[in-house]
């Protein structure tokens, strides 16, 4: 299809993914961290899957939270770095009119999932290192079962409604979208049409979806930190700090990137725009890339296994 932009049509039957804009030439040199992290997400992902379920004394909410993440990044990872890929290898940059909704609906169904998840981990630390006798009575099986539930049907709500109204937006100036994958607003802003709906509606879902579980897990950690320091010995504080640090480490991992692209789209107005997509990009790989590794590294029982695992397969 041509990548003219100047069409007379209502909408498109398909869109085209420019990839990175202004680094074209680089793209196969690009494409190799995306490549590599890709791989790392999936591998590093199954894997942390793969020994919580094989392994019993893992079976605590603990881990099955970081199950829910696991899968979460999973989905995450593959909406979009396989069709990134596919356009820096082989041109690849059609897309068609629904799929490209298709892809905006799970990648921001699956961001919002995994701000709930967070929330989830925030409270079962809460639990376990404020009120630990209570901790087994209070989040049992079925209850983690029903926070798993209710984050996921949040997130597939609460997105429903903003991808329903980009899809019913006319579509006649361009089909180029500036991004190698279908953002919400890099879609929305091709529309011939008042879509301040459409923002707004975004706008809403960051503060009151995001905001909100930023607020309740800073408010959490407040109270753990708390703990954490009425306790009276160093020795005792490292160690119940240390049940906490690998969650913190992936939170820091998926905010604050969120929170600097947000500043730079506002207040870099002098920075090129290749350089917002690129990082933008970054930004939606680095974290299911991360999470594993964290958890791998800082969280003694499932570094043990691993530890484990491949001792007994080089024996």
């Amino acid at each position: 299809m041509s990548d003219s932009n100047t069409t007379d049509f209502t909408n498109p039957s398909t869109f085209i993914l420019q990839g990175i804009p202004g680094l074209e030439a680089a793209h196969v040199w690009i494409s190799i961290p995306f490549c590599i992290m890709y791989i790392l997400a999936i591998l590093g992902n199954f894997t942390i899957l793969f020994i919580v379920k094989t392994e019993p004394s893992l079976h605590g909410p603990m881990y099955y939270f970081l199950c829910m993440l696991a899968v979460s990044d999973l989905v995450l990872t593959t909406s979009t770095l396989p069709k990134t890929l596919s356009i820096f290898w082989f041109n690849s940059r059609e897309i068609h009119f629904n799929a490209c909704f298709t892809q905006m609906y799970f990648i921001h169904c699956f961001l919002e999932m995994e701000s709930g998840i967070f929330l989830a981990m925030a409270f079962d630390r809460y639990i376990a290192i404020c009120d630990p006798l209570r901790h087994s009575a209070i989040l049992t099986n079925p209850v983690v079962a029903k926070i798993g539930l209710a984050v996921l049907l949040r997130g597939c709500l609460v997105i429903l409604p903003l991808v329903l109204l980009a899809r019913q937006w006319p579509y006649c100036r361009t089909n180029i979208i500036p991004q190698p994958y279908c953002a919400h607003m890099a879609v929305v802003n091709l529309a011939c049409a008042d879509t301040r709906v459409s923002s707004y509606y975004g706008l809403s879902v960051l503060f009151c979806v995001k905001g909100l579980d930023m607020i309740f897990i800073t408010v959490s950690y407040i109270q753990i930190l708390r703990a954490i320091f009425s306790l009276p010995t160093k020795d005792a504080r490292r160690k119940t700090f240390g049940t906490c640090s690998s969650h913190l480490c992936v939170i820091l991992a998926f905010y604050i990137p969120n929170l600097f692209i947000s500043l730079m789209y506002r207040v870099g107005q002098n920075v090129p725009g290749h350089f917002h997509i690129l990082i933008a990009n970054v930004y939606q790989s680095m974290p299911p890339t991360l999470n594993p590794v964290i958890y791998g590294v800082r969280t003694k029982q499932i570094r043990g296994r691993l530890l484990q695992l491949f001792t007994h397969e080089g024996t």
